[in-house]
C-alpha cells in the first residue's frame, strides 16, 4: 500500500480533536476524493499525509515508510516524494513564474543547483511543458503578484507536477477557478496519477466534482470516516447524513443519480 493510516487520532495543541480512529488505505494508482463539512477534518488529514503533522495515536505508513520512525535526511527525502497542492499556495508575490515553478524540485536538487535556480531559471524549458498543460506558458517570466488566484491556484499544481512525485495530495485544488477551468484540472491531475501509477488523494468542496473525477469518495465528519466506497455507489441518504445541519450552499452533481437535489455546504 502506498499509505496506509491504522487507528490514527490527531488533537490540536489547544487539545480540540481533530481525527479519530481513522483506518484508510490507499494502493499506487488509487484515486480517492475527501468531502465533508467545513471543520471535518479534510486538510489536517492531508497535512498528516503529507508530514507537516504527525498523529498522537495510531500509526501512519507513506510510500513504505512510517515517518514518525524517521528524522533528518530520511524525512526530508520522503518528503521530496510528497507533493501537495494547497489551496492557496505559498508563493511569494514578487517570485517569478518560472522559478515558482522550479521550485518543485528544491528537494530534489543539489544546494549549489537550488541556488543558481532561485537566480536563474536552470530548467524553462520544464517549467514552461508543465504550465503549457494548464494553459499558462504565456504567463511564464510574469510575476506571481500579476496573477488571478485561480491562475495562482494553476502555478502551484504546476510546480507540484514538475516535482514529479509519488504521491500526490491536493487541497482543495480548484476552488478559485472557473467550473470549466475545474473539470479540466482535476482531469489533467487524474490523468497525471494514471500515467505515473501513484496515488492521488484530494479533498474537494464540490461534491458534484468529487463524484465524477474520482473513482473513490470518503465522506469525513467531525473527524471520523461516516463512508468510503466507489462514487458510483455514494447515494443520496450518505451525502444527507454527512452534510446534516451544515448550511446547504453548493450543489451536489445533478447527474449523479443519487445525489440529485442535496445541496451540501461549503468546506
Amino acid at each position: 500500500m502506498s499509505l496506509r493510516l491504522s487507528g490514527v487520532s490527531y488533537s490540536h495543541p489547544n487539545g480540540q480533536s481533530a481525527l479519530q480512529a481513522i483506518d484508510l488505505q490507499v494502493a499506487a494508482g488509487e484515486q480517492l476524493a475527501i468531502i465533508g463539512p467545513s471543520g471535518a477534518g479534510k486538510t489536517t488529514l492531508l497535512r498528516l499525509l503529507s508530514t507537516s503533522l504527525q498523529p498522537v495515536s495510531g500509526t501512519l505508513s507513506l510510500l513504505e515508510q512510517q515517518p514518525a520512525q524517521l528524522s533528518g535526511r530520511a524525512l526530508r527525502r520522503l518528503r521530496s516524494r510528497i507533493g501537495l497542492i494547497h489551496q492557496s499556495p505559498p508563493l511569494p508575490p514578487r517570485q517569478r513564474v518560472v522559478t515558482a515553478v522550479l521550485a518543485g524540485r528544491l528537494g530534489q536538487w543539489s544546494l549549489l543547483r537550488a541556488l543558481l535556480s532561485l537566480c536563474y531559471p536552470v530548467d524553462a524549458a520544464g517549467a514552461r511543458q508543465e504550465l503549457a498543460r494548464l494553459d499558462l506558458a504565456d504567463k511564464l517570466f510574469q510575476r506571481c503578484d500579476q496573477l488571478s488566484g485561480g491562475q495562482l491556484q494553476r502555478v502551484g499544481i504546476a510546480r507540484t507536477l514538475y516535482q514529479q512525485p509519488d504521491l500526490l495530495l491536493a487541497d482543495e485544488p480548484v476552488s478559485a477557478m472557473d467550473p470549466v477551468l475545474a473539470d479540466h484540472t482535476l482531469g489533467l491531475l487524474g490523468a497525471v496519477a494514471r500515467e505515473r501509477g501513484i496515488p492521488l488523494v484530494a479533498s474537494l468542496h464540490a461534491v458534484d466534482l468529487a463524484l465524477r473525477h474520482f473513482p473513490r469518495v470518503l465522506g469525513l465528519r467531525d473527524g471520523r470516516v461516516l463512508f468510503d466506497k466507489a462514487s458510483s455507489e455514494v447515494s443520496q441518504t450518505d451525502l444527507a447524513s454527512l452534510y446534516a445541519n451544515d448550511s446547504l450552499t453548493s450543489a451536489a452533481a445533478p447527474s449523479h443519480p443519487q445525489a440529485g437535489a442535496l445541496r451540501p455546504g461549503r468546506c
